[in-house]
């Protein structure tokens, strides 16, 4: 039985600042591989920890959780589940933004709640931020969130 040879296209790759060009010699084409970016925004309360607020991958934006930190205090100033749930998402509004997305790009966010008994009132405050064409979503009860939040939310978005 005779093996078949395997041809890899010989070629180069070039970096540049938000991805690499591979030109492949054999192939006669060149393919652009993407990589991560990472986003801040001013906007927004800064990571508490070794994280990025958001990494943007081929079109996808991951947004980390976010505590209702108010960015302007850097502390928690809302005691209520509805006003943290206002807060955390005018965060995630602002690392949206910072990277040229918007609610109507999410398609998927997680909501931690430290009760599961606030569903109703984060859902209230939710559902005025996605209006029409809402993210599919999950929602948890969680021991505990950092800083005694009573909510944080992550979210992915895509154009």
């Amino acid at each position: 039985m005779q093996q078949k040879k395997h041809i890899v296209p010989r070629g180069t790759m070039q970096a540049t600042q938000n991805f690499y060009v591979v030109k492949l010699f054999s192939l006669k084409k060149q393919i652009y591989i993407r990589m991560k970016k990472i986003i801040n925004s001013s906007c927004a309360p800064a990571a508490i920890g070794p994280y990025s607020q958001a990494v943007e991958a081929n079109g996808t934006l991951y947004v980390s959780g976010q505590l209702p930190v108010d960015p302007s205090e850097g502390k928690i100033v809302a005691t209520g589940v509805a006003g943290q749930t206002e807060q955390s998402l005018k965060n995630v509004e602002a690392i949206l933004k910072e990277a040229g997305y918007g609610f109507e790009n999410v398609v998927k966010s997680t909501v931690f709640l430290s009760d599961i008994s606030y569903f109703a009132h984060m859902n209230e405050v939710y559902k005025k931020f996605y209006t029409t064409d809402c993210p599919a979503r999950s929602a948890f009860a969680v021991k505990d969130l950092p800083m005694g939040a009573l909510v944080e939310i992550e979210t992915i978005a895509v154009k």
